[in-house]
């Protein structure tokens, strides 16, 4: 159910274009505090690459983002600042521990360390924490990789394919972790074939 507050993360006519191809055209959307944005279609319709344009890495063919009411094409690096990004990899260091990687990448996202714990416990990985990642699993390297969110919280969750390797418990958990973010005022948006369930989305269908 649409929100009845003010948004707080909107596009306007955007297009994409890819390799002299028109991807899509005149896509917009508005998203207020705690609402989904969900992306849907076949493998190369557009979804992957309206993420990466939602998050500031690749530029539109047309239209534009707007944070606040103002142009997020203003102020690229306020943007990145404000984002989680979570694409196809894991970018998981092999020689770390579980743990390592996770205070890492924190430090690296500005996060002060304070939810490393419950990180952990969110995606079920305390028993993991001082496993090398050279020895976890595609879908444990995944649910690291997704207590990224939640050990350095930002406000605007962008996730491509987040389900992707991960069991059905796995899937459970990301979805408790997206309630608990919408929940908080945050917003999210996701491609997704089916795998992962989230509440009263908006939707945006690539099918035409």
């Amino acid at each position: 159910m649409p929100s009845a507050e003010p948004a707080l993360f909107a596009a306007q006519a955007l297009a994409c274009a890819r390799g002299g191809r028109l991807v899509f055209e005149e896509l917009s959307f508005a998203l207020a505090p705690g609402e989904a944005l969900l992306l849907r279609g076949p493998n190369g319709c557009g979804k992957s690459s309206l993420l990466r344009m939602l998050a500031g890495l690749l530029r539109p063919a047309g239209g534009r983002l707007l944070w606040e009411g103002e142009a997020v094409a203003a102020d690229l690096p306020a943007h990145h600042v404000r984002l989680h990004y979570v694409g196809h990899g894991n970018a998981i260091a092999t020689t770390l521990t579980a743990e390592e990687n996770l205070a890492f990448s924190t430090e690296l996202l500005g996060g002060t360390g304070e939810h490393l714990a419950a990180a952990l416990a969110a995606f079920d990985l305390e028993s993991l924490a001082s496993s090398p990642g050279r020895f976890l699993s595609a879908g444990q390297r995944r649910r690291l990789a997704l207590a990224r969110l939640v050990a350095a919280p930002r406000k605007l969750w962008l996730l491509d394919e987040p389900g992707v390797g991960l069991d059905r418990a796995s899937r459970a958990r990301l979805e408790a972790a997206i309630g608990a973010h919408r929940a908080a005022g945050g917003i999210c948006v996701l491609a997704t074939h089916g795998d992962v369930a989230v509440p009263d989305p908006l939707v945006i269908d690539f099918h035409g």
